[in-house]
């Protein structure tokens, strides 16, 4: 086993399905010799060469549109959007095309492609370049959408994406880039398939559920309320699309609670969606009402640093949470 950081995970994982599979290959803006801006794809431009890691014009319509074309005709794309913020202008490509294709087509076509979105807070980015939007796209049948947040996710979680047959929404927390190291076996193949979610840590009070950054937050909180006698259970959700309802229905049969939390907006973000998966099928399990923990409603991520950590849940903040809910 090898600890390193999440962009590392990722890195390797695009690094051994290139290898595997010639057809699959890199489009984005200064994915090429400078590495990208976060450096995820360093080393790859000089390891496979101008025809497989492309870089693009700022032009996200046509990243999108080109992983659709190449992925019609049997190439696996992985097409890189360099900030969620900038994916807007592929908005009508991903939703009417991509996801529609094998729909429209009766199954004909399908459309094997990855879309990397470096999203989320936490870096001083602003509004242009902060943003969180897994909810958009949750809400579109034919993507799925999944979120790692371990070095062992992220490149398990990769590698099956670039192999599905379907568009993938790959959002990465970028904020975790280096910041979160875990281990990874360095001499067997890492797959980890779309769907199902992680209990991280068993717990028997209440059931608090995260992905990306904010599961690593929830992990810390988690900790800290043990320490005042609350034990509370942690699932990563990783895949947010198709969602693993077994595993969520099942903690909160267990526990009675449920804190949901995420750095979106509140209102219409994906926690709402687990809240309602909640309310239908597990009201009576429930010892207290489902609750969210998550961005306050206003139009962007303040640039400013202070306003920024006022902006995103913290340990400090879901710790609270916990406390609360646990004693209602």
């Amino acid at each position: 086993m090898a600890e390193i950081t999440l962009i590392e995970g990722l890195r390797q994982g695009m690094d051994e399905e290139l290898e595997r599979d010639e057809r699959v290959f890199i489009v984005g803006e200064d994915v090429g010799q400078r590495g990208g801006v976060f450096r995820a794809t360093e080393g790859l431009y000089e390891k496979y060469g101008e025809d497989r890691i492309i870089d693009s014009p700022l032009a996200e319509d046509s990243i999108v549109g080109i992983g659709i074309g190449t992925a019609l005709y049997g190439m696996r794309p992985i097409c890189e959007i360099q900030f969620a913020d900038f994916i807007y202008p592929a908005f009508n490509q991903i939703v009417s095309e991509a996801a529609r294709m094998c729909y429209r087509s009766a199954g004909e076509w399908t459309v094997p492609m990855v879309i990397r979105v470096p999203y989320g807070g936490g870096i001083g980015g602003g509004l242009y370049h902060s943003q969180s939007v897994e909810a958009f796209f949750a809400h579109v049948p034919g993507l799925k959408v999944v979120v790692p947040s371990t070095p062992y996710d992220a490149k398990g979680l990769i590698k099956s994406s670039v192999r599905d047959p379907g568009p993938v929404i790959f959002l990465e927390p970028k904020r975790g880039y280096r910041l979160i190291r875990g281990e990874v076996p360095e001499d067997e193949e890492v797959l980890v398939p779309i769907g199902p979610a992680r209990i991280s840590r068993t717990g028997t009070d209440l059931s608090v559920f995260a992905y990306g950054m904010m599961h690593h937050y929830c992990l810390e909180a988690a900790e800290r309320v043990a320490q005042e006698g609350i034990n509370a259970e942690v699932i990563d959700l990783r895949t947010l699309k198709p969602v693993d309802r077994q595993t969520i229905l099942a903690s909160v049969a267990k526990t009675g609670r449920a804190l949901i939390v995420h750095e979106d907006n509140l209102t219409g973000g994906y926690g709402a969606e687990i809240a309602a998966i909640l309310a239908e099928e597990a009201f009576g399990d429930l010892d207290a009402p489902v609750r969210r923990l998550a961005g306050p409603d206003v139009p962007a991520m303040p640039y400013s640093h202070p306003f920024e950590s006022w902006f995103m849940p913290d340990a400090d903040r879901i710790a609270k949470a916990i406390l609360e809910l646990a004693a209602f």
